[in-house]
């Protein structure tokens, strides 16, 4: 089967080659996940929409209250941003887990997002951060926050004709104190075994707000609810802390692979969660920590 490659040069040119190649087109802008789904026989479009020429899909602005990062925009572009190092230093430390230098510099945040691994580093720390995208397609555009964007592993709400215009991520509140941690079982460039990114507001010694997020245990990044339930408006203790990891341990539903058993990553999910709490009730927070390995257990 042939593979016809078609540069669209606007949104709209894309969009329109997306309708007309249904369900045989699919998009590429860094193509670090596509090359290697088409070279595993994963995928077999006839269609490749490359996107990464359209300038109107990459860059990095303030407005205000958030930063707006395009589709495009590489996730080495994302990490060495004077913006994001100031403003978002967790993300930058988050992406300088993945994978290594030379795909960072290639792969896009928005395509990232729109892969829909739930190993993958960013989505856990930018649905911590409350982040969102905007998607651009035949019926217009629309606003989708991360939590509805994964629905299965590999699997997004993004329409078959749409695409990832910009990611929007609110700056934190000044009382925030943010961390990732990663858990990684074999070289330090390989997927998480299990990740954990966490956000805690924090007043007068208790906690305003949370959000806890599990990555790679789950078909999707995965918010806990329960935990972050007991992290609101407690002061940020052992017990507390001990409380809400279990309940992580609950929420996770890891799958065993050469990385570990589903009881080996259940049990890291609690490790990794103290730590992160612990990491956070001790101090303001800031870049991601690093990540622990097997041996830190």
């Amino acid at each position: 089967m042939s593979l016809d490659y078609i540069r669209a040069g606007t949104t709209e040119d894309a969009i329109a080659a997306l309708i007309r190649g249904g369900d045989d087109a699919k998009v590429v802008a860094g193509g670090t996940a596509l090359v290697l789904m088409l070279q595993e026989g994963f995928i077999a479009p006839r269609y490749l929409v490359d996107i990464g020429r359209i300038a109107a899909l990459g860059g990095i602005r303030d407005v205000g209250d958030a930063v707006i990062i395009g589709a495009t925009t590489t996730l080495w572009q994302v990490m060495t941003s004077p913006l994001v190092g100031r403003r978002l230093p967790v993300l930058v430390g988050a992406l300088g887990r993945v994978a290594t230098v030379r795909i960072r510099s290639v792969a896009t945040l928005g395509g990232n997002l729109a892969h829909g691994d739930p190993r993958l580093d960013p989505a856990a720390v930018l649905l911590a951060l409350d982040a969102s995208v905007r998607l651009a397609g035949p019926d217009g555009e629309r606003w989708l926050g991360l939590e509805e964007l994964f629905v299965d592993e590999l699997t997004t709400a993004i329409g078959p004709a749409e695409l990832v215009v910009e990611i929007r991520i609110p700056y934190p509140d000044p009382s925030s104190r943010l961390t990732y941690r990663k858990l990684v079982g074999q070289t330090m460039d390989d997927y998480g075994v299990v990740n954990v990114a966490a956000r805690l507001d924090v007043d007068d010694g208790r906690c305003r707000d949370a959000r806890l997020v599990l990555g790679a245990v789950a078909a999707t990044p995965i918010r806990v609810p329960a935990a972050e339930a007991v992290l609101r408006g407690a002061g940020i203790g052992p017990a507390v802390i001990a409380q809400a990891a279990e309940l992580a341990r609950e929420a996770a539903d890891p799958v065993g692979d050469l990385r570990g058993s589903a009881g080996y990553k259940c049990d890291m999910v609690v490790v990794e969660v103290r730590r992160a709490l612990t990491e956070l009730a001790s101090g303001p927070g800031g870049p991601a920590t690093p990540a622990g390995r097997w041996s830190d257990s």
